[in-house]
């Protein structure tokens, strides 16, 4: 596991090529230059010591170097404990209705972004509970597993949407049966389940029957209504403008209301309670206090928690190929021309 401190320094890479393209320039001028002065055994004989390999490993140290300290500056850093973090907590399912009907706008800014929001909000107040998302309309679909990583769980609640699911409808007992299958943990005591929804439902009588089978495994489910009793239209929209209302088979614009009895019944079948979720600090208020009340389960999390600098290395390394570099100068070394290491010697 790694991290790079400051990545803009990758950057400076770009300065290697023309780096090396000025060497060749500056050699292939030299040579132009040396020959309108005079010929190459005549500039033997006058440098017998000039070393045709050198200015070449002067560039490669040069470059080396250069690149040890970019590789500094970046500073990689590398996890070196791996630490198991204790945690006590509750398992958390959040169920959110994405069916058609969670469009009308009777709640700012529609139910379903409504219902979004207040997730979230429940999710900045949670400390070490464990939490997993369910999306439903005819049907019933996993979006996020029990997990403590509430960023992940952000972001797959921003992705849902009214069209993420083909079949339209609201099976609420699908949802209720689907959510009892992500406490696979038989020692949690405390299994809890909140669904988002506006409380129509398509299914009404198997739902109770879906929220006693959870209420057997000792699952409680919290309603959290969202919209208006007195409802309003399904808008059609095209590039964000409403273009008409979904009509029924008669041609009748469809007025879909909120339907708190659903809901209340549900959560009463599992010894739970309905809240109005259009208020969302009286939502976050109750919330807060029922998990207090209830017992946490102590279960393990495995995380890199410390990360440490790894520049030092890079730093010295190129500090001493610069050294090397100003140390080699570019005529031959006596006792390395004797062991002719760079097959210089015929040149003598």
């Amino acid at each position: 596991m790694y991290q790079l401190d400051d990545t803009s320094y990758i950057y400076a890479f770009a300065l290697l090529p023309l780096l090396w393209l000025g060497f060749l320039w500056v050699s292939n001028w030299k040579k132009k230059t040396q020959a309108t002065f005079a010929s190459s055994k005549i500039l033997d004989a006058l440098s017998p010591n000039r070393s045709r390999f050198k200015p070449f490993l002067k560039l490669v140290l040069l470059t080396l170097g250069f690149s040890c300290l970019v590789i500094a500056l970046i500073n990689p850093k590398i996890g070196t404990q791996l630490e198991t973090v204790k945690r006590e907590g509750v398992d958390i399912v959040f169920a959110i209705d994405v069916s058609k009907s969670m469009l009308a706008e009777d709640i700012a800014p529609n139910r379903l972004e409504k219902a979004k929001r207040l997730v979230s909000a429940l999710l900045n107040d949670l400390a070490s509970d464990r939490v997993g998302i369910i999306a439903y309309a005819a049907q019933a679909v996993p979006q996020l597993p029990i997990t403590t990583d509430y960023g992940a769980a952000k972001m797959f609640l921003q992705a849902l949407n009214t069209d993420m699911l083909s079949s339209q409808g609201t099976a609420i007992d699908a949802a209720i049966d689907l959510s009892s299958t992500y406490f696979d943990d038989e020692e949690q005591t405390n299994r809890v389940v909140f669904i988002l929804s506006d409380g129509e439902d398509h299914a009404e009588d198997g739902t109770i029957d879906a929220a006693q089978r959870a209420n057997a495994l000792g699952i409680k489910i919290y309603g959290l209504g969202v919209g208006t009793e007195k409802g309003a239209p399904i808008p059609i929209k095209r590039n964000g403008i409403v273009e008409s209302y979904k009509k029924d088979e008669n041609n009748e614009v469809v007025i879909t209301k909120r339907n708190p009895q659903v809901l209340t019944s549900i959560a009463e079948s599992t010894n739970a309670s309905y809240l109005d979720g259009n208020n969302t600090q009286a939502v976050l208020d109750f919330v807060w206090e029922e998990l207090k009340q209830m017992e946490k389960k102590e279960f393990e999390a495995k995380k890199f928690v410390s990360y440490k600098d790894r520049f030092q290395p890079f730093l010295i390394a190129g500090f001493l190929l610069f050294l090397i570099d100003v140390l080699v100068f570019e005529t031959r070394t006596q006792w390395i021309a004797k062991l002719n290491l760079f097959n210089e010697k015929d040149a003598t």
